[in-house]
């Protein structure tokens, strides 16, 4: 997946109870949101796809240590891999361990348009605080944002903000960072302040509103890309609108 263009989809729930139905609902969800996509396969120690023939049952048994294994879709010419793992509470917000799910798919035009629709299924299904997907490559990127040092630089190299390590953050329904497109829960949207309709019209019109009352928000038409001014531009004015993203502020 890291040698051809790709959509990393991340989303932080609350973290997995047993053997949690959420992980179904999540696997669930992408087949519903994207056309023809079924994840029934699992991997060989060699990489190799190995069929699931009782898939949901496998799912459920399989879930250990708060995650679930890597799934796929199992044609290696157009890949689309999703997992489930536990981020500590010693590295999470709040010191409340969490529950990720990381998905990967092929950046082309038919995952572009079903995007948003992944990523609200992902999201609710694992009943997220939040989450975002956005092209391969951008954690080069937004690592250079985190702050590491209360005397390091106020802006990073393409000129964003700085922003505090998730562990600093104090409470799980605040956004690490922004994505292309981001999904907040509406606890998530009530602590942003978003929707304003005086402050977030642009924003508003890339905007849908999920089932659970959260919200998936699309920074810009085309997908993220940070050496696009224009991009780089629209990236700025929404963390100058959304001080709380990243600890900056404290949530409203």
């Amino acid at each position: 997946m890291t040698k051809r263009r790709a959509l990393t989809l991340i989303v932080y729930a609350p973290a997995l109870v047993g053997k949690d139905g959420r992980t179904l609902d999540v696997v669930h969800g992408m087949e519903k949101a994207l056309p023809g996509l079924r994840l029934e396969w699992r991997l060989s120690e060699g990489g190799r796809p190995i069929a699931l023939p009782q898939r949901d049952a496998w799912l459920v048994e399989s879930i250990e240590d708060g995650g679930f294994p890597l799934m796929c879709n199992g044609d290696e010419s157009y890949p689309v891999t999703v997992m489930g793992c536990e981020n500590p509470a010693l590295s999470s917000p709040g010191g409340q361990s969490q529950f990720e799910v990381h998905a990967k798919l092929p950046l082309g035009e038919p995952v572009i348009a079903a995007a948003a629709a992944v990523l609200e299924a992902v999201a609710e299904g694992a009943r997220s605080f939040w989450g975002h997907a956005s092209p391969y490559g951008y954690g080069s990127e937004v690592s250079q944002q985190f702050r590491r040092s209360p005397h390091g630089p106020e802006r990073s190299p393409r000129g964003l903000p700085m922003l505090n390590l998730p562990e600093k953050l104090p409470a799980p329904e605040i956004p690490w960072f922004l994505g292309w497109l981001n999904y907040w829960s509406a606890a998530a949207a009530q602590a942003l302040g978003f929707p304003d309709p005086a402050r977030d019209a642009e924003l508003i019109t890339r905007a849908r509103r999920t089932p659970s009352g959260g919200w998936v928000v699309q920074i810009t038409d085309a997908p993220l890309d940070y050496d696009n001014p224009a991009h780089l531009d629209a990236l700025k004015r929404a963390y100058e609108r959304f001080p709380e993203i990243g600890g900056r502020v404290t949530p409203r």
